[in-house]
Order: C-alpha cells, then structure tokens, then sequence
C-alpha cells in the first residue's frame, strides 16, 4: 500500500469505520533512521487503533524503529515479510525474508525487547513455484518462538522473479486453505488472512475459519465497503448514514489540515473512489481531482463536489423501457 495509506487516507478511513484496526504504509528502517521520522511517524489520535507497517531486516535497526513507534504512541509494529517488489528484496527484506526464518524470529525478539506494544508479522504463504506450506510453518514456528502471536498471512505465494508487484497480487493463486489449515494447526496463535477478499459476506465466511480479515486495496479503492464494517462484523452502528455525511464528517479535518498549509489534494486524492458505482461519480471524481488543485482551494470544495455530484445525477435521463 505504498503511497496510499498515509495518515490522511487512514484518518478518512476512520471516519467510515471505528473498529477496523488501520496500517501505514509500509514504512522502511532506513526511512526513520536517516529521513524524517516525524514526517512518517505522525498520526492523528482519531486514528487509533493504528499500526506501523516496518520493512527492514536489520534486528538493531528493527529496534531502533520500534522504540521510535512505540514512543510515538502505535497500537502494534507489523514487520512486512510479505512485498515482492524487486526494491524491497535488494534491501533484504519483505518477502524474501521467507527464506531466511530465523532472521526475521532475531528481529521480533529485538523489537520485542525495546518496547511494550505487540510485534506481528505480515507474510505470504510462500515464495516462487513452491507451493508447500512448509516453509510458511518454519516461518512461523521460528517467529512464534521469538514472541510473535500474530500473523497476518496474505494466501499467495510471492514469485520473486518474472512478476511485477501488481502482477504478484494476481497472478499466483490465491489458496485461502493454506491460512486457514495454519489455524488448525497453531490455535494458540492469531490469524488473520488477506488478499483477494472483496466484499463483508466474504469476511464473514472467512472468520468461520481464522481470527480476522484484512482489507488491502478493496478498502481503498472501494472506501465505502468499509461504512459497513461495524455493523456488520462487529454489531455496532454505522459511524455515518451516507456517503455525503461521510464527507462532511471528514471536512473539520480537512480544513485544520488545510489552515496548517496541507495542499488540499493530500486528502482529496484519497476520496475520489468514495462515490464508485454511483451515478455522477465521474463529475465527483473531476471536481476532486481538478478544481482541489487550484490556488486557494479550500474544505468549501467538498460540499461543492457533493453539489455537482447531485446535479449529475439529476441530470441523468432513465434509458427507455
């Protein structure tokens, strides 16, 4: 989730749903150690319950981050052994740490040591053609040694080779079996599975078999799949009534943004998909994506946007019978 969840797109997302527990985006130990760790650190308290998503495979540098994370106030490090990007593997880290178990278990017990907040481990269920679930089990026998309880298992294999990153998210099959037979093999720990999961009926059927669901891209590019979250996975009511009260819960943090010299387009880049399916969503898109960037845009444009959303849709004349 690269360039996507930053802390404007997860204070959004907050807005739709007070009980889905958010992640950055993956966030390497170079990043905070030698850039602006306060830049990537920063979060709005409205976001909790937030997790850090650490890439990195250096157990000292692991700790340092995870000091840093946890006196920033994070709910959980998440140690990504999961991208395939040909980046992160030159960097020694993400999926191909799959290979290398008890690097990774050295890391959790490292960042276990320096702080008090829980360490997880987001994976996949393997690497390249490989499709044994066995060294999914040695990664997680290791890592559950070193403290580890929880992992989030995304049920693809990674093919660190041959694929881009959008490729490895489609074309290795999904083989949801894999996480859940984790489950019944180790049900001391917490499972959650990821990818390829689209709508709350597949969680829920999910959550007959492992601890929990994560919602990757779907929830970001399909934001008000998550309106319906509290109600339906966790009984609660709907934080918001519609799609409109979304956004006008949204503006207060939008215009303090704005007032401390946030450009607009940080925030209404995260919303344009807030309307798909909808008639008029093309003129919500365009205001959004165009009219935010002009000089002196302001929170105003929201409700402008609501108001050429409707105007499309009233314009829209029924086919003919």
């Amino acid at each position: 989730m690269l360039d996507l969840t930053d802390r404007h797109a997860r204070r959004f997302l907050r807005v739709l749903s007070r009980r889905a527990r958010l992640y950055t985006e993956m966030i390497t130990t170079g990043a905070l150690l030698f850039g602006d760790a306060d830049r990537f650190l920063r979060f709005d308290p409205a976001e909790h319950p937030v997790a850090l998503q650490l890439g990195g495979s250096e157990p000292a540098d692991l700790a340092r981050c995870a000091r840093l994370a946890a006196d920033a106030g994070y709910d959980e490090i998440n140690l990504n052994v999961g991208c395939p990007s040909d980046r992160v593997q030159s960097g020694r880290f993400g999926a191909c740490l799959m290979a290398e178990p008890a690097r990774v278990a050295d890391g959790v017990a490292a960042m276990r040591a320096v702080c008090d907040i829980p360490v997880t481990v987001k994976t996949r269920i393997g690497i390249d053609r490989d499709e044994s679930a066995e060294r999914l089990h040695t990664l997680v026998e290791a890592t559950s040694a070193a403290g580890c309880d929880t992992f989030i298992v995304h049920a693809r294999n990674a093919w660190l080779d041959g694929l881009s990153p959008k490729e490895n998210r489609e074309i290795p099959p999904l083989r949801y079996g894999v996480v859940h037979q984790l489950k019944r093999d180790r049900p001391d720990l917490t499972i959650i599975v990821n990818g390829g999961i689209r709508t709350l009926d597949e969680c829920r059927d999910h959550l007959l078999a492992v601890d929990g669901v994560m919602l990757g891209r779907e929830a970001y590019y399909n934001p008000w799949l998550m309106a319906g979250v509290d109600e339906a996975l966790y009984g609660d009511p709907a934080p918001v009534e519609s799609r409109a009260d979304a956004v006008r819960q949204f503006m207060p943090y939008v215009a303090a943004e704005v007032a401390a010299g946030t450009p607009l387009t940080a925030m209404t880049r995260h919303m344009l998909a807030l309307m798909l399916g909808l008639p008029g969503a093309r003129a919500w898109r365009r205001t959004l994506s165009e009219d935010a960037r002009a000089p002196g845009a302001g929170v105003d444009l929201l409700e402008s946007a609501l108001v050429r959303l409707e105007e499309a849709r009233a314009a829209i004349v029924p086919r003919a019978a």
